[in-house]
């Protein structure tokens, strides 16, 4: 069964990269809920996370709001994990809901325009996420880290570029062989034979 997700998990990641442009390292924002949730589980959250998108080039991130979210539960250990990843700027000048955070960076006019993994417990924010194409969305299911299948949203613009390419495909050889039939068809007068004197 691992072999059979690893497989879809990397089906998955090849159209984000292919589809979506995302660069390795891949930028993984990272809440406040998942990491209680693997520290509770003892579960190391950077190897999951690793062998979910099938890459060791992850830079995972966390906002100011997340920090100050895992603060106020004074879980020391969750609070420490957290301090491991790089900061992302929120510039929320008083902290916010993660939920409200982590949608002002991520959705910038209905696109995911920094190319973001999302790795997270809260399914509202989820549901948010699922409605941007390009978001890939990573949560805990009892013990092991799931990613989730491509959304409609991601399937839609997948298959639109598909469609788009064709059509330019096709353009394209109509074009190059109204071009070949052009130089084919050159008419005048013909350049007199050298070997005839």
């Amino acid at each position: 069964m691992r072999q059979k997700r690893a497989k879809a998990y990397k089906k998955q990641m090849n159209v984000y990269l292919y589809t979506f442009k995302f660069r390795e390292p891949f930028q993984t924002i990272i809440d406040d809920e998942i990491i209680l949730t693997c520290e509770s589980a003892s579960y190391d959250i950077l190897k999951g996370l690793q062998r979910t998108i099938q890459s060791q080039e992850m830079k995972p991130m966390i906002t100011q709001c997340c920090i100050e979210s895992l603060y106020k539960t004074k879980n020391q250990k969750a609070i420490d994990i957290a301090k491991t990843f790089e900061r992302r700027k929120c510039n929320h000048r008083e902290p916010v809901p993660p939920i409200e955070c982590l949608k002002s960076i991520i959705d910038i006019n209905g696109e995911n325009k920094h190319r973001y993994i999302v790795a997270s417990q809260d399914l509202k924010l989820r549901q948010m996420m699922r409605k941007i194409p390009g978001v890939p969305l990573i949560y805990m299911n009892r013990s092991v880290m799931v990613m989730e299948p491509l959304s409609d949203a991601s399937s839609e613009f997948t298959e639109k570029v598909e469609k788009d390419k064709l059509i330019a495909g096709l353009n394209d050889t109509g074009k190059e062989i109204e071009e070949q039939s052009q130089v084919k068809k050159r008419k005048g007068p013909k350049e007199p034979n050298p070997l005839k004197k």
